[in-house]
C-alpha cells in the first residue's frame, strides 16, 4: 500500500482526470468469427486510452498481446474519460453487448477523486457485477486505491470493495491497475497520472497471466459445450 501512495497522492492534486463525461473512446474491435472470443474493456480514461496514440491504449495493446500468445480474440474498448461508477452503471447496457464472452472491470479512480461515498461506488460495482454475471459473462475486477489524503476511513472503506465484490461474485481481482507503473516517471505522461504507451505495455504485460487465464477457462467450457 505504501508504493502506491506518491502516485495517489498526485491524483488528489490532479482532479481534471475527474473530466465531464464526452470523452467517449468506445472503438469496436475487429469483425469476430465463430471461435473468436469477444473481450470488452469496460472502464474510465485509464482503459479509454487518454493522451495515447492509435494502437496504443489497453485495449489494443492486450489484444496484440494476446493474438501474439495465440489467442483468438477481439478486444473492444469501452471507455470513458472522466467516468465513475455511476456513469459506468449508466451506460452498462449499450457498452457492454450480451455477446461478450469477457469483461474487464476498471472503474472507481474518479468516485475516489470526488470523495464519493464508499457505500455508493460499492454498490453501484456490485450492481454491474450482478448485471455481467447474470448474463452469464466472465469477469476480471481490475481495483483502484483511494488517495491518502481522504483519510485512514475513507482509505478503508474504499480499497475493500474491490476484494470483497470479487469474493461475493467468485470473480478474478486484479488488486491495482496501475501496479508496476503508478510513480513511475519513465512510465507515464507528463501529468504523472495517465500511463504512457511504455506504461500501459507494463499494465498489459501484469495482467497478461490472470486474463490468459480467464480465456483458458472460456475455451475449456466451450469444448464441452
Amino acid at each position: 500500500m505504501q508504493r502506491c501512495q506518491p502516485i495517489l497522492a498526485a491524483l488528489t492534486l490532479l482532479s481534471w482526470l475527474a473530466l465531464p463525461l464526452a470523452a467517449v473512446a468506445q472503438q469496436p474491435a475487429p469483425p469476430a468469427g465463430p471461435e473468436t472470443i469477444e473481450v470488452v474493456a469496460f472502464g474510465d480514461s485509464l482503459s479509454a486510452g487518454y493522451g495515447v496514440g492509435p494502437g496504443e491504449a489497453f485495449p489494443e495493446q492486450l489484444e496484440a498481446a494476446l493474438r501474439a500468445a495465440g489467442y483468438d480474440v477481439a478486444v473492444a474498448n469501452a471507455g470513458v474519460s472522466g467516468d465513475t461508477t455511476t456513469g459506468g452503471l449508466a451506460r452498462l447496457d449499450w457498452s457492454v453487448p450480451e455477446s461478450a464472452d469477457l469483461v474487464i472491470v476498471e472503474l472507481g479512480a474518479n468516485d475516489a477523486l470526488r470523495g464519493v461515498s464508499p457505500q455508493i461506488a460499492g454498490d453501484n460495482l456490485d450492481r454491474i457485477l450482478a448485471t455481467l454475471t447474470e448474463r452469464g459473462q466472465d469477469v476480471i475486477l481490475a481495483g483502484m486505491l483511494a488517495p491518502p489524503n481522504m483519510g485512514s476511513d475513507y482509505q478503508g472503506e474504499f480499497d475493500a470493495i474491490y476484494p470483497r465484490l470479487a469474493e461475493k461474485y467468485g470473480v478474478p481481482l486484479y488488486p491495482f491497475f496501475l501496479d508496476g507503473v503508478a510513480s513511475e516517471a519513465s512510465l507515464n505522461q507528463d501529468d504523472a497520472m495517465h500511463p504512457n504507451p511504455q506504461g500501459v505495455a507494463v499494465i498489459v504485460e501484469r495482467m497478461l497471466p490472470l486474463i490468459r487465464e480467464s480465456l483458458d477457462a472460456i475455451i475449456a467450457r466451450r469444448a464441452t459445450d
